[in-house]
């Protein structure tokens, strides 16, 4: 009987995988010697894997180029990144070396945008994507981005006042775009997206506000959809009512040329993932190709903005097993030395899993357990993987420690964390870690912030002048 963990990995999973193989009883991700990092760094610690970055960007560059040779297709493919995910300035230094465009959401991105301009990391021909509801300071800042001379900065219109807001900030002329308030699955809580203008009234919504305004020249439709790009009925139905309105649009708008299908490409949450991405893009162009060619107008440019995609993959954290507690005769609770509220903050508000693998003790006996973080809510805990209704790890040994390690959480958590502010318990955030490869190959690392100490969080609450 074959009871090591290793064993249970490979009879369960085609396993090694393309980022995960082990050496001498210890995990090694992207060739990376996971606890040679822990020796070096200490635990808890926060790690991006920067090289990620751009190889998604490249693969997804080369999907949509391959579609577009196969089938004729007579637009162009860009790949923005919707800055969201993750704003940190490492995150789109290397982004931003791939040619790439960017999408924002709110005021403070348009002052990120500025500064990546000044210091030559974003080109003045780069489109800059305006989405989300705008009001007030993100109204001006993108006024400003546009008087500028960025002439692809591109608002795209959310509801029936954005424009006419645009119109009394800046007497420049500028592009729109139109976003498409999308049917949402029939499993949501409420039946249309709040953002974007509804499928019936956009023609005339272009005929009424912008047609006739030589100020403003509509170059876009944004399409996307909250649960994402999936091969099923759902998606392809609200494509081709995308498709249908981008056709009936370009019919008495000569000047849209771009169609936005949004992001949602999924990342690998389990070492069971499975998902044709050649094949969508593949079906994508390929729908968008013969609706037009059945319309009779000329296709778009395309235009993805992909977050997750881009980066959730690039990321991971890493956590020791302080103790176990047996709550009962079959409860048994590994402690991590740091919070899931805190630093996986999507485990735990809507029950996102992750890849999760221990970094040491592959050789070692298995057993079942539930992990438990170290504030005092009874939320904060992670009970299961996407794969099967329960977590096996290595066996507790207190005189061995073991180190687990959750991957591809590079989206979100940070910014959703609050990174460098307070955090639930005053847990502090971990220590956080960039890694890099050089043109040889050879991995570098760098350390990006120290764990948080207790002078800045008591700074924050006032404790400290």
């Amino acid at each position: 009987m074959n009871t090591r963990y290793k064993d249970l990995i490979e009879q369960t999973f085609d396993f090694p995988q393309e980022e995960f193989h082990t050496k001498n009883d210890n995990l090694f991700f992207h060739n990376i010697d996971m606890m040679a990092l822990v020796k070096q760094y200490g635990s808890p610690l926060k790690f991006t894997y920067l090289p990620k970055i751009s190889e998604n960007i490249h693969k997804a560059k080369n999907w949509f180029h391959k579609a577009i040779e196969k089938h004729q297709y007579k637009g162009t493919y860009n790949y923005s990144y919707c800055t969201k995910s993750s704003h940190f300035k490492y995150v789109l230094e290397e982004a931003l070396k791939n040619d790439i465009h960017i999408e924002t959401s709110s005021a403070f991105d348009i002052d990120i945008v500025k500064n990546l301009k000044k210091e030559g990391k974003l080109s003045n021909d780069a489109f800059v994507l305006c989405n989300g509801f705008k009001r007030d300071q993100y109204i001006t800042n993108i006024a400003n981005l546009i008087d500028s001379g960025h002439k692809n900065c591109v608002p795209i219109i959310d509801n029936y006042e954005e424009l006419s807001l645009l119109l009394k900030e800046t007497k420049s002329n500028f592009k729109v775009g139109i976003r498409i308030a999308s049917e949402e699955e029939p499993k949501f809580e409420f039946y249309t997206s709040r953002l974007g203008i509804g499928y019936k009234n956009i023609v005339s919504f272009y005929q009424r506000e912008i047609a006739k305004n030589p100020q403003v020249e509509l170059k876009m439709l944004h399409f996307f959809i909250n649960t994402g790009i999936k091969d099923n009925a759902y998606y392809w139905n609200e494509l081709l009512k995308c498709l249908n309105v981008y056709t009936a649009l370009k019919k008495v708008c000569p000047t849209l040329d771009s169609l936005n299908i949004g992001g949602g490409f999924p990342i690998k949450n389990s070492l069971a993932f499975e998902y044709d991405y050649e094949y969508m893009v593949d079906e994508i162009i390929n729908q968008i190709n013969l609706t037009c060619k059945e319309a009779g107008v000329d296709v778009p440019n395309i235009f993805t903005e992909f977050g997750s995609f881009t980066v959730g993959e690039a990321g991971g954290a890493v956590y020791e097993i302080l103790y176990q507690k047996k709550q009962n005769d079959r409860e048994k609770w590994n402690m991590i030395n740091s919070s899931f509220i805190t630093t996986l903050p999507d485990a735990w508000a809507i029950n996102k899993r992750f890849i999760m693998l221990p970094l040491n003790k592959w050789n070692h006996k298995y057993e079942r357990v539930l992990l438990g973080g170290l504030t005092c809510d009874s939320d904060d805990y992670y009970n299961s993987e996407q794969h099967v209704n329960g977590i096996y790890l290595p066996a507790y040994e207190k005189e061995n420690p073991l180190y687990i390690g959750f991957f591809n959480t590079g989206a979100y958590q940070e910014t959703i964390g609050g990174f460098g502010g307070l955090q639930h318990c005053l847990i502090p955030h971990p220590k956080h870690v960039l890694i890099s490869k050089d043109i040889n190959g050879n991995i570098t690392t760098k350390l990006f912030k120290e764990q948080q100490k207790s002078e800045a969080l008591l700074a924050i609450l006032g404790y400290e002048k």
